[in-house]
């Protein structure tokens, strides 16, 4: 069983995984491509000049293959249930007209615009149809995340939604390790 299932693979989706991957949690994340960066370019990202949206999202997907996480490339979450110890998240491949069914302790919607997932959960929404989340991007279900367009309707960017699911991963990490948790790398002294 997976300990985090994050549900989209946009720049919210893989930053979670980005971090929870990296710090040894067991990370699967669903993706469709049925992202908006493929018609962005990046000219306002922090630290890299100009980048185009497909491929930043290649370079994002390499990285986090990098550090462990399993991509399930297709496969669309249909369902999510609270389930005894989390979540049973059923998703369907875009190759054949199989369900498949996966439990994890944890879930991070990063839908974009569709909420509906994550409402027939029992999140709750914000008067603007976002899913309402606090500052950890934690939503009204305990162990469920939201972040991107799917918790933010308006004023949003890719920086600003790969901010939210770091948020969301480093509130994963510290209620898994039992302290404020920061993942902050240092160079090696040579």
């Amino acid at each position: 069983m997976p300990d985090v299932a994050i549900i989209g693979g946009g720049p919210a989706g893989l930053s979670a995984a980005l971090f929870t991957a990296k710090n040894g949690l067991d990370t699967t994340v669903f993706d469709t491509d049925d992202t908006a960066m493929h018609a962005a370019h990046l000219w306002n990202y922090l630290g890299i000049k100009s980048i185009g949206g497909s491929e930043y999202m290649e370079i994002a997907r390499e990285q986090v293959d990098e550090q462990g996480a399993e991509r399930k490339q297709g496969e669309e979450v249909t369902g999510v249930e609270k389930a005894d110890n989390g979540f049973t998240i059923t998703a369907k491949s875009n190759e054949s007209d199989e369900s498949n069914e996966y439990d994890a302790k944890y879930v991070v919607f990063t839908t974009g615009r569709a909420r509906q997932v994550a409402e027939a959960v029992g999140c709750e929404l914000d008067d603007d149809g976002t899913v309402k989340t606090d500052v950890d991007n934690a939503t009204t279900v305990e162990n469920a995340y939201a972040a991107g367009w799917t918790a933010r309707a308006d004023k949003i960017q890719a920086a600003i939604s790969v901010g939210g699911g770091a948020a969301a991963a480093l509130d994963i990490l510290s209620v898994e390790k039992g302290r404020a948790f920061h993942d902050f790398d240092t160079p090696e002294k040579g």
